[in-house]
């Protein structure tokens, strides 16, 4: 039987902006931003080897995996919910 990934834990204020931000997202992208964003700021932690996902995960998640027509919403985004996305700027790819 193949194992399952262990969930990780959420820092409770980077989840609860993230949620937020996800609210925000039209709905038509809400699912599937939610579900690559999950996964790749899971994978980040993992990465760092972290058991906690943090605001840093997340951001990075959504630099990695958001499509570049959407970064000007997602930038608009991260800013009404208050992710210091640019304290990570040099952490990730992230143009500009």
């Amino acid at each position: 039987m193949p194992s399952t990934p262990i969930q990780l834990a959420w820092e409770s204020q980077a989840q609860q902006k993230f949620q937020t931000m996800i609210q925000k997202i039209p709905l038509f992208h809400r699912e599937i931003a939610h579900q690559v964003v999950v996964k790749k700021a899971t994978q980040n932690a993992r990465e760092r080897g972290s058991a906690v996902v943090e605001e840093k995960d997340i951001v990075g998640a959504f630099f990695s995996e958001v499509p570049i027509a959407f970064y000007s919403l997602m930038i608009r985004l991260l800013d009404e919910v208050r992710f210091d996305y640019q304290k990570y700027e040099k952490e990730q790819s992230i143009p500009g």
